[in-house]
């Protein structure tokens, strides 16, 4: 990853960004702690290193993800983006791990469809999808179906369809920290500023949760180390 140009040294970027997408720090916070260390990062500095940096190293660890259960749990939620809802659509396995993740401007099938070519397209077919009484995702899986069986080659490998609510309540939770930001920051006042902070937080959980990297090493050290 390139850091050249900058003024101040990558670990101390990387340190920024991963505060931002890890707690509950707005980038006026770590503009404060950073002010109190000796390193003047002016909060609008921090936003911009949040923009370039965190799709970054989102698209390193999707290089490194482990894989995930075949059977998912699929769900959307709102986010608010300049004053408009828009919906992130969201998967985890029966586990809990991350799945995959988009951002769209509408909720309807072409949405549910793009979401799920992203998820297959990184983690392969799923057995089971696991939905909400969401009528947009059950028709986009469906017509996903049609696909497989026309195929031919796939025709034994058809994705099981379950609409039960209790069994998505884990991708529900699983929606608070992105929930919560976006709280924070009263909504994002730009799409690329609410992708790089999810994409952040994304790559923050999978590494919790022991999805990508060396887990040899510490949490923070894995997240570092995608930008090697």
């Amino acid at each position: 990853m390139d850091f050249s140009g900058y003024q101040y040294p990558s670990d101390i970027i990387l340190q920024v960004v991963r505060y931002y997408v890890s707690y509950k720090l707005s980038t006026r916070n770590i503009e404060e702690i950073f002010t109190e260390r000796g390193s003047a990062i002016d909060h609008s500095t921090i936003n911009r290193w949040v923009i370039t940096f965190a799709p970054k190293l989102e698209q390193n660890a999707r290089q490194l993800k482990r894989k995930v259960s075949p059977s998912w749990r699929m769900d959307e939620t709102y986010i608010k983006i300049k004053g408009e809802w828009w919906y992130y659509y969201r998967a985890v396995d029966k586990y809990g791990d991350i799945v995959d993740f988009y951002l769209s401007k509408e909720r309807d099938e072409k949405a549910a469809q793009a979401f799920l070519r992203k998820a297959i397209n990184t983690n392969g077919l799923p057995d089971k999808v696991v939905i909400d009484k969401s009528g947009a995702n059950a028709l986009a899986l469906h017509n996903l179906n049609v696909k497989l069986w026309l195929s031919v080659v796939f025709i034994l490998n058809l994705i099981e369809i379950v609409d039960v609510k209790y069994l998505n309540n884990i991708v529900e939770q699983s929606h608070r920290p992105i929930k919560q930001k976006m709280v924070q920051a009263l909504g994002w006042k730009s799409v690329e500023g609410a992708t790089a902070t999810m994409s952040g937080q994304e790559v923050w959980t999978q590494i919790k949760r022991g999805q990508v990297g060396d887990l040899s090493l510490s949490i923070w050290e894995r997240f570092y180390a995608l930008a090697a």
